[in-house]
């Protein structure tokens, strides 16, 4: 089993790699892809330095809710039509040319909505982290992500875990008990199982209520 360790290692020596090299960190909708991620960060940016490693999150590139709208798509939100995967692609491209400061969108989950321009990703940047659901989906448009990708690790956690922690984010952020589970059932978890079956592209699987408990 990889530990906490074993993962910032693997960042520093990509970091000693000439250019920006992106790591790619995937798993489900609750899976902890974002509390490793911020870890990850805070212990090798106090090694390296804060320019030095870049956050980008996939979901940034949310659609607005206007767009999904017309589109038809705001019932099934969050899943893989409802992101620009062509920008994802592009930015990220951008970010390994290394030339230019380049900004990325961030998502505020208070509004639950993609802000433009909201992260800086600097030139000098040595490692990307970017974390989201479809880094290693095999669909047109996924597959030019993951192409900008160095290495890609899964996360992965108990499914009572997971479903509990989705529940609890959806009623954190507005929905009542009803509608937070009706939304995990009919759209989180049809998403869960198409992620689940990607997990065999990743370069790494991360257990990572195991990496989190024992590592941080």
């Amino acid at each position: 089993m990889h530990t906490f360790d074993d993962l910032v290692a693997r960042i520093l020596a990509r970091a000693e790699e000439p250019g920006t090299a992106v790591i790619g960190i995937a798993g489900g909708p609750g899976a902890g892809k974002s509390t490793l991620t911020d870890a990850l960060l805070t212990a090798t940016r106090a090694r390296l330095g804060r320019r030095a490693v870049g956050h980008v999150p996939m979901d940034g590139f949310h659609l607005a809710d206007v767009e999904l709208r017309r589109l038809g798509r705001l019932d099934r939100k969050g899943a893989p039509e409802t992101f620009d995967v062509a920008g994802y692609a592009a930015l990220l491209r951008r970010i390994r040319a290394g030339t230019e400061l380049v900004y990325a969108p961030g998502f505020e989950r208070d509004l639950e909505q993609p802000v433009a321009g909201a992260i800086p990703v600097f030139p000098e940047t040595a490692v990307l982290l970017t974390e989201g659901n479809y880094l290693l989906l095999d669909q047109p448009g996924w597959c030019s992500v993951a192409a900008e990708i160095d290495e890609t690790w899964y996360c992965r956690t108990q499914d009572n875990v997971r479903l509990a922690r989705l529940v609890d984010r959806h009623i954190a952020f507005g929905k009542s008990a009803d509608a937070a589970r009706h939304w995990v059932d009919e759209v989180d978890e049809p998403n869960a199982r198409l992620v689940a079956a990607t997990a065999v592209r990743a370069d790494l699987v991360v257990s990572v209520d195991a990496v989190m408990s024992h590592g941080v």
